[in-house]
């Protein structure tokens, strides 16, 4: 077989192949072929199934741009031009986790890599693969290069991105493959999945490099792992039967084990805690879903949490909010941990350990468990009265109408008023709700109805501001994208108002709703509740962010009103735009306690600190 010699003559080739695929499925390869590295990088990236680039081209990425425009314009890659990284490595982030579509994120070499990178911690903290492809300084060690990171050492980026994720420098152009083969292990990985950033000398790009097309590693693929010892799980299951109070924590792990997690749950008699990021795991109506428990929390999810006897800890990493800075089982004598990762299931003391998938371990279990006696149904029916508790809380909430707002001088609506007028908004219509960091995210995972995985993504592994309304874009560059709903906060918003520009640009079809309070109301919350006093957490400049939206062509920007009729008819609005909408609200903040939705767990933060660990050390689990 006989392959074209230039970079667009094989580009138009394999395109008339039907793709790379194709191609070696239909000739053989049997001579290695000499190719530029940028090419053969996107050659080996097609063969894991990545054809999309999200980028911004600088001097440090100019020979992988020439490759991946020859390739786009034979139809076999296709790439999305950004104006701010960190929005970029957001987008690319929510791709990957709401569609699973994996995707590559380019820059240039120093500011905007760093950019990136920072914005990487969104995939990292959430268990999110991409690949993220950095213009690098030169290998000859000519003098420094523009942007490197100016000390006389050498792969100085390269030890940066190794503290994120998977890291590789390709110095010499034959690494390829190895660079390939390590950065899908990272990349898909079945259960710890996570950035790989392939660093690219600007002088090492365009070099030549033999390679045989069909020895480009291809993606991986895993088999869900289970426990082999039949005796460990027969005594998990033992001690779920024999124990009164019994509570699951649901981590993200567990999102893909819905179905398997409601009927182990209904055979347990076990109540059942969610994390922030996982509402919807057991339909909001379930009598046993106990909603968000943690720092944050709710009244019925930590109180199942402060009363159990034992805890089954279902796909978690234990992080601070989710199970208070590690003081949230008070009253656990064991803990049952699920989990497929060797160091995440040994977290608490006293643990009997189930290593591997969480489907189908619960599928083990569930098949193993005792008829439920009358001390469960005991348990379960306090914990129902609890839900009940929290339920009409709510509502009082929902109900109190508008409050007077010093800063608008109004009566306007508070944060879980809009939040569940545009949760039900969302769930008629079958949009997606993102939400943004703060106070927007904390009332969100307190307040959405969910009744299945998805319908709901709230980025708290990092926690960063500014990630829903760039994950707006996802649903633009997906095969088949879904209507969106970013809530967002006047803070998030202002990380990265690109969005405005760059969901024009790309066809985003949703909308940013943003919640104002002129203040990060989060954080002002919280030195109150420690100091009795807020600090810089507030914003004295008055911002119309509708005619800031307007000003961008294509954006329908509109006010959301003062009240749930006007802010109904809004999103409505919305919703029949074509492109990108925006919708302005103004908010409540004030001491009221009607205003929000408050806090029910504790945190090892601020002065809270030596109480908090102070108990921890008296902690048996």
């Amino acid at each position: 077989m006989t392959v074209p010699t230039t970079r667009m003559e094989r580009a138009t080739w394999l395109a008339d192949e039907g793709g790379l695929d194709a191609a070696l499925d239909g000739h053989e390869f049997a001579e290695p072929l000499r190719l530029p590295l940028t090419e053969a990088l996107v050659l080996g990236l097609l063969r894991q199934g990545v054809s999309k680039y999200l980028v911004i081209f600088g001097h440090g990425s100019t020979e992988l741009g020439e490759t991946l425009r020859v390739y786009e314009a034979a139809g076999l890659v296709r790439c999305y031009q950004f104006r701010n990284e960190v929005e970029m490595s957001h987008a690319g982030t929510a791709l990957r986790l709401i569609y699973d579509e994996p995707c590559a994120v380019v820059t240039s070499i120093g500011p905007g890599a760093l950019q990136a990178m920072a914005g990487s911690l969104a995939a990292a903290s959430n268990g999110v693969g991409i690949y993220h492809l950095y213009g690098d300084e030169t290998t000859h060690g000519e003098g420094y290069n523009m942007q490197q990171i100016p000390r006389p050492e050498q792969g100085l980026f390269g030890r940066l991105t190794a503290a994120m994720g998977g890291s590789y420098t390709l110095y010499a152009p034959g690494a390829v493959r190895d660079a390939l083969r390590k950065g899908a292990a990272t990349v898909f990985h079945p259960t710890k999945a996570g950035p790989f950033f392939l660093n690219l000398p600007l002088n090492v790009q365009p070099a030549e490099v033999v390679v045989r097309l069909d020895a480009l590693p291809t993606r991986p693929s895993f088999s869900p792992l289970a426990p082999v010892d039949d005796a460990l799980v027969d005594r998990a299951a033992a001690l779920i039967s024999s124990c009164p109070r019994v509570a699951v924590k649901a981590g993200g792990g567990s999102l893909g084990a819905a179905r398997q997690l409601r009927r182990f749950a209904e055979a347990a008699g076990a109540a059942v805690v969610l994390s922030p990021g996982t509402t919807g795991v057991l339909p909001d109506d379930h009598p046993q879903n106990m909603h968000v428990g943690g720092t944050k929390g709710s009244i019925s999810g930590n109180f199942a949490m402060r009363e159990a006897e034992l805890a089954i800890v279902v796909g978690s990493r234990a992080v601070c909010q989710s199970d208070c800075s590690g003081i949230g089982w008070p009253s656990a004598r064991q803990v049952i941990n699920i989990n497929a990762d060797a160091g995440d299931v040994q977290h608490y003391n006293r643990t009997l350990a189930l290593q591997g998938d969480a489907a189908a371990i619960l599928e083990m279990l569930l098949h193993r468990l005792a008829p439920i006696g009358a001390e469960k149904a005991e348990w379960l029916a306090t914990c129902k009265s609890r839900k009940a508790e929290w339920q009409s809380f709510k509502r009082e909430r929902f109900d109190a109408g508008p409050l007077h707002d010093d800063v608008w001088q109004r009566t306007v609506l508070t944060q879980p008023q809009a939040i569940r007028a545009a949760d039900r908004f969302a769930n008629r219509i079958g949009a997606i709700k993102l939400f943004d960091a703060g106070d927007v995210q904390a009332n969100g995972f307190q307040i959405v109805e969910d009744d299945s995985p998805g319908q709901s993504v709230t980025e708290s592994g990092a926690s960063y501001m500014g990630f829903a309304v760039s994950a707006l874009l996802s649903g633009a560059i997906a095969d088949e994208g879904r209507y969106a709903i970013a809530f967002t906060g006047d803070g998030s918003f202002m990380m990265n108002p690109q969005i405005l520009i760059d969901g024009v640009a790309h066809g985003v079809h949703g909308t940013i709703l943003l919640l104002d309070n002129r203040r990060m109301a989060a954080i002002s919350g919280l030195q109150c509740a420690q100091y009795d006093a807020e600090f810089c957490t507030n914003d004295s400049v008055e911002v119309d962010y509708v005619r800031m939206a307007s000003s961008v062509t294509g954006v329908l920007a509109v006010s959301g009103g003062h009240d749930q009729d006007s802010l109904e008819t809004a999103l409505g609005r919305a919703h029949a735009h074509p492109g990108l909408s925006f919708v302005h609200v103004p908010v409540f903040y004030g001491p009221d306690p009607l205003g929000g939705m408050g806090a029910y767990g504790d945190w090892n933060v601020g002065n809270w600190c030596e109480a908090v660990q102070q108990r921890y050390s008296e902690t048996l689990i």
